[in-house]
């Protein structure tokens, strides 16, 4: 198939920890890769933000990208992009009317709005797939007043819900919400997002550590991740450091505004000599931080799937996490880790000091862990069942032929 991945502000190429780059930059990467590998001509489109960028890029993992160029070729918010999502639509309906892809996978609401436009105006419609990531329901239910959506989001995402012809929900919580937001039952897959296994393992190198427990938090340093829970979290175990891992470049983290809030949170929990920034690290350099920890934390106020569980189990690490989202399918309560609820630092704090204390159930969960990353998200099945959607709805979609 000649399937194109939209992904207007989540580029495969770019480097993961910013504000706005996580696990829809890793997940569009690793689909991209497993579905070209399967034999099949993968483009990903996604939004040019810096002038110097070229057109295509050919990636070793055998794929396309193309930097669509939708506004000013600088980095911006995504919740700036939606005035630009009319340009980046033009660009693919020219593409696309020159040679139309089979398939095509949009992925967050906005590369979604611009995909079923340029693809509703061609002559002969290409089916269009939505993964959204993340539901602006769900957002301004947790954030409320510091939601900075665009306030059409919702709507959007509903009238999304109507014009695509399939949703693939990454986690069955996201289908109760789409439920709500008018979605048939007959027209959502669940496929959740994948590890790789072959990077993500139990051997392997290890970060440098001291001598103390060590707690790790992985991604995005932004509030709703919940690293301030964890913070306060250090004074129930009090031979226990937490790293965090992600967020700007070592030399750029004293300026950061998220940086000094949780350094201003330690201060007050009587635990700052006990928080490590490692600040961004090279996606290679991953599983080494994530091996060096005794236990992996995870504790969003929501969270639509999150990666880093998965990765923590395929190395065979415990991981505590907030009962939210997809982490309550990742995560198997008191098998692979512990669910905790979300925005409750002493609870968190009661079970991390349980857990640290028991090397028997840490190795378990470990153990258990490995097994579940290997046998349902690896990343080979991961694409193998997102490309029998797509041949699902290509079927739907071919007119049949009736016999003369």
């Amino acid at each position: 198939m000649k399937i194109d991945l939209v992904s207007e502000h989540a580029s495969p190429l770019a480097a993961i920890g910013g504000v706005d780059a996580g696990g829809q930059n890793v997940h569009v990467a690793a689909l991209a890769a497993g579905l070209a590998q399967r034999g099949h001509e993968v483009t990903v489109h996604t939004r040019r933000d810096d002038a110097s960028l070229p057109e295509r890029v050919v990636v070793q993992d055998g794929y396309n990208v193309v930097h669509v160029t939708a506004g000013p070729a600088q980095s911006l918010p995504k919740d700036e992009l939606l005035q630009h999502m009319p340009a980046f639509a033009r660009v693919l309906r020219h593409g696309w009317a020159a040679q139309p892809p089979d398939v095509v996978h949009a992925h967050f609401w906005m590369s979604g709005l611009a995909s079923v436009e340029a693809s509703a105006s061609l002559l002969a419609p290409v089916p269009v797939l939505q993964t959204f990531h993340a539901l602006g329901s769900v957002k301004r239910r947790h954030q409320g007043d510091a939601d900075t959506s665009p306030a059409e989001r919702i709507d959007l995402e509903r009238g999304l819900c109507r014009d695509v012809a399939q949703v693939v929900a990454t986690c069955s919580d996201e289908v109760f919400e789409l439920r709500r937001l008018g979605l048939p039952s007959d027209r959502v897959s669940i496929v959740p997002c994948g590890v790789d296994t072959a990077v993500f393992t139990p051997r392997g190198p290890v970060a440098p550590r001291g001598e103390r427990q060590r707690l790790l938090v992985l991604g995005r340093l932004v509030e709703r991740k919940g690293q301030d829970d964890a913070v306060r979290a250090l004074r129930a175990v009090p031979d226990a450091e937490l790293v965090v891992v992600g967020g700007p470049p070592a030399g750029e983290l004293d300026a950061d505004p998220e940086v000094r809030r949780l350094r201003a949170i330690a201060g007050e929990a009587g635990v700052a000599d006990r928080l490590v920034f490692a600040g961004a690290v090279a996606r290679a350099d991953v599983p080494a931080w994530i091996r060096s920890a005794d236990v992996v934390l995870a504790v969003p106020w929501y969270e639509p799937f999150g990666i880093t569980p998965l990765e923590a189990m395929a190395c065979a690490r415990p991981v505590v996490a907030t009962a939210v989202g997809g982490l309550q399918d990742t995560v198997v309560d008191g098998v692979t880790g512990d669910l905790v609820p979300a925005r409750e630092p002493e609870r968190l704090g009661a079970v991390l000091a349980a857990l640290l204390a028991d090397d028997e159930r840490r190795a378990a969960y470990g153990a258990a862990g490995v097994k579940r990353a290997r046998t349902r998200y690896r990343w080979a099945r991961v694409v193998a069942d997102t490309e029998t959607v797509y041949r699902q709805v290509l079927t739907r979609h071919r007119p049949v032929e009736v016999a003369r």
